[in-house]
């Protein structure tokens, strides 16, 4: 991380256990793409957060809070319980919280959502994969009408949308970002490429340039552990130089995705790792990279 004056940690989650609900991190545990949850499945607040970042040598000047699962029946209060920590210890910078956009109350609840100082988007996880033990939803609401106009809301807020999705969701992503250029879409995770083999990982390189197609998607190169639990730089390297080569770092920002990849290694090991990959970028891209991009696009 030498040379990086200013750090914006683009997607990151708080969580607090007794007060809000989880259903993922509340027993029985489920054991999804990340495996065992049992060693996050504690309280994790912003003082913890902020030392997991400094024992790993890096010092965020802002960050991204990402609605982190709670039942969707808390997720205003999930907002309120950010906004009043925001208010109190200046982070996080902004928020990204939680709607289910199919649900006749969407209008209502994005309202209230975006009256609060620190609310810059909406994130819906649409993660459906053919097979049932990869997916997190029931049915793929980018086919889903009542999603659709729900999603047309949005913009009416000057909201944008995080999108978590798998390969073979980009395509109707792509489309989807065409018919609303006024609302700006992230792509997390870095695209999630879940399947590994030739056909995998040629569906996952298609879509990523059906996406950046669009001018009004920008990336996360975040969450790849969450899929390759044994990582290494090697690992990664073509997944983090090849989503920058399609996106460009103007529309690339990075993330920790902390507590989650705390699963699968420390905040330090993660960001040497991307210092590492990014090398060769230029001062402008590394700047791009490390905070600019995210800065511009949550307007922080």
């Amino acid at each position: 991380m030498s040379g990086q004056r200013v750090l914006v940690d683009s997607h990151m989650h708080l969580w607090d256990l007794q007060h809000l609900r989880y259903p993922w991190l509340t027993p029985p545990l489920p054991v999804g793409i990340t495996g065992d949850v049992t060693p996050i499945a504690r309280d994790y607040l912003l003082d913890d957060y902020l030392r997991d970042a400094a024992q790993g040598g890096v010092h965020p000047a802002k960050i991204v809070h990402i609605e982190a699962g709670a039942n969707p029946a808390d997720a205003l209060a999930e907002t309120r319980w950010l906004q009043a920590t925001a208010d109190a210890r200046g982070y996080p910078q902004a928020i990204v919280a939680h709607a289910q956009l199919e649900k006749p109350d969407a209008a209502a609840l994005l309202e209230r959502h975006a009256a609060h100082r620190n609310v810059r988007g909406i994130r819906q996880i649409l993660n459906w994969h053919p097979d049932p033990a990869k997916s997190y939803t029931p049915r793929d609401l980018l086919h889903d009408e009542a999603w659709h106009a729900g999603f047309a809301l949005l913009a009416s807020h000057g909201l944008s949308f995080d999108l978590q999705i798998y390969p073979g969701q980009m395509s109707a992503a792509a489309r989807l970002a065409a018919r609303h250029p006024e609302t700006s879409l992230i792509l997390n995770h870095t695209g999630m490429p879940v399947d590994k083999d030739r056909d995998g990982l040629a569906a996952w390189r298609g879509g990523m340039r059906l996406l950046a197609a669009q001018p009004n998607v920008a990336v996360k190169i975040s969450g790849l552990a969450m899929l390759d639990w044994r990582w290494s730089v090697e690992s990664l390297r073509s997944f983090v130089l090849e989503t920058l080569e399609i996106f460009g770092a103007a529309r690339t920002m990075l993330a920790s995705n902390f507590p989650v990849d705390r699963l699968f290694g420390t905040f330090g090991q993660f960001y040497a790792a991307y210092a590492d990959l990014l090398a060769g970028a230029s001062l402008a891209e590394r700047a791009d990279l490390f905070a600019a991009t995210a800065e511009r696009i949550y307007r922080i």
